[in-house]
């Protein structure tokens, strides 16, 4: 079995993420999206979708961007 490294739950389908070149284990998706997923520079939700990104802030959407500034930012072309 192996240890989750966000909530340290022993769990036999453990898995591993690759991230740059560190090397995380989870018990859950639930797990390795709260370590891993990025924050929306405006209202702090977890950016698990493509998200958008300006002057290096990422934001969930394009609303959260033109709240925050960005406004020529669109969640679609």
């Amino acid at each position: 079995m192996a240890v989750c490294d966000q909530c340290g739950n022993d769990y036999d389908k453990a898995f591993r993420v690759l991230q740059k070149d560190k090397t995380w284990t989870f018990d859950s998706f639930e797990c390795a999206i709260e370590a891993l997923a990025p924050r929306c520079a405006h209202c702090q939700c977890r950016v698990i979708g493509h998200g958008v990104e300006k002057s290096g802030a990422i934001f969930c959407c394009a609303h959260c961007a033109g709240r925050s500034g960005a406004t020529e930012l669109r969640d679609r072309a």
